[in-house]
C-alpha cells in the first residue's frame, strides 16, 4: 500500500512539472554525484545506530554489536509507516535475543523521535528566521517537544498521571508494563543522556540535509538557481518536520509538496524542484527501505528465525 501511494505522490508531481521537463531535468543531473547522496544517507543510519546503542546500554540491554546493527537496520524495513511506529520492531527483535521486555526497550523509541525532532528543530530554525517562513510551525513544534522532555523528566508529575491512569480498569492490567515504561524514558531524557543524542541527532541529520545541498548544488552548476547550505538545511529540515507531524506513511505527500514548495519559494525552477525532491526522497526514504530488506535477509540468516512468525504479544 504505501509504495502504492508513493507511485501515485511521483506520478502527481510528474504531471504538475510537466513529464517531458522532468525527463530532461534527470538528464541533466550529474549521477555521479547520486553515490555521494547515498553515502551521505547511510551516513545518517550509521550516527543513529550509535544512538541507538548508547540508549541500550543505558538501560542494561545485553546484546552482540553484530545482532544489534542488524536489528537496527531491519527496522528500516518499516520506514514507510505512520510515524515511523513500524520501528517498534526493533523491541520485539530485541525481545526475541535476550527476552528483554516490549515495555522496557520501546521507550528507546520514543527517545530518539523526540531528539530526532528537537535536532531537525534546531538546524532548520535560523534558516527559517533568514527566509522568514515557518517560524511558527518550527517554534510551535521544539516547544512542544520539549515540553514532552520537561514532563517525562518531572518524576513526580508523570508517576501521578500514572496513578490516575492506573484507575481505569483496562490500563490497570498493564500498568506494570506502564511504570516499566517510564523508568527507561525517564532513564533515557536526563540532562546528560538528552544532550549526546541530540548531539548526535545533529550531526545524523545534517548529513542528509547536506544530501539535499549535494543535489542542489548539482543544478547550480549549469543552471542560475542560488543554493547555499543553510537553505538546503532549511528546506530539508522544514519538510521533514511536516512530513512527519502529518503522521502519513513515511510523510509521502506533504513531504514532497513541503520540498517542492520551499524551492520554488526560493526561485528554483519547477522542474528541477520536483527533480530534486525526487533524487532525495529515493536517496533517503526509498533507500532506507532498501537497507531494511537486505538487513531483514542476514537478520534471518543470522539468528535462523524468520520475522513472518515472529510473535508480536507484548
Amino acid at each position: 500500500m504505501s509504495v502504492a501511494l508513493g507511485a501515485a505522490v511521483f506520478l502527481a508531481f510528474s504531471i504538475y512539472a510537466d513529464f517531458d521537463n522532468l525527463l530532461k531535468a534527470f538528464r541533466e543531473f550529474n549521477w555521479l554525484y547520486f553515490p555521494l547522496v547515498i553515502a551521505l544517507t547511510y551516513g545518517n543510519f550509521i550516527i543513529r545506530f550509535f544512538k541507538w546503542e548508547y540508549y541500550r546500554k543505558l538501560l542494561g540491554i545485553n546484546l552482540k554489536t553484530k545482532a544489534s546493527f542488524l536489528i537496527f537496520m531491519s527496522t528500516f524495513v518499516m520506514s514507510v509507516t505512520p510515524g515511523k511506529m513500524g520501528e517498534l520492531l526493533k523491541s520485539y527483535l530485541v525481545r526475541e535475543e535476550n527476552g528483554t521486555p516490549v515495555s522496557k526497550s520501546a521507550p528507546i523509541i520514543l527517545a530518539e523521535r523526540l531528539t530526532d525532532f528537537i535536532s531537525v528543530v534546531m538546524l532548520c530554525i535560523a534558516g527559517s528566521f533568514v527566509f522568514d517562513y515557518g517560524q511558527g510551525l518550527i517554534l510551535g513544534v521544539g516547544v512542544f517537544f520539549l515540553g514532552c522532555v520537561a514532563l517525562i523528566s518531572s518524576r513526580k508529575i508523570s508517576i501521578g498521571i500514572i496513578s490516575q491512569l492506573e484507575k481505569i480498569k483496562a490500563i490497570h492490567k498493564i500498568s506494570e508494563k506502564i511504570r516499566e515504561a517510564y523508568e527507561s524514558i525517564y532513564t533515557l531524557v536526563r540532562i546528560k543522556p538528552l544532550i549526546i543524542a541530540v548531539i548526535m541527532s545533529l550531526f545524523a541529520w545534517f548529513l542528509e540535509c547536506l544530501g539535499l545541498y549535494v543535489v542542489l548544488r548539482v543544478y547550480s552548476s549549469f543552471t542560475h538557481i542560488d543554493v547555499s547550505v543553510l537553505s538546503a538545511v532549511f528546506i530539508y529540515g522544514f519538510s521533514t518536520i511536516v512530513g512527519s507531524i502529518a503522521m502519513l506513511p513515511g510523510g509521502l505527500g506533504l513531504t514532497e509538496a513541503s520540498l517542492t514548495g520551499l524551492m520554488q519559494f526560493l526561485k528554483i525552477p519547477k522542474d528541477i524542484s520536483v527533480a530534486s525532491t525526487f533524487i532525495i526522497r529515493i536517496a533517503t526514504l526509498w533507500f532506507s527501505v532498501i537497507v531494511g530488506i537486505i538487513s531483514v535477509y542476514f537478520y534471518q540468516r543470522y539468528s535462523h528465525k524468520n520475522l513472518e512468525n515472529l510473535e508480536t504479544n507484548s
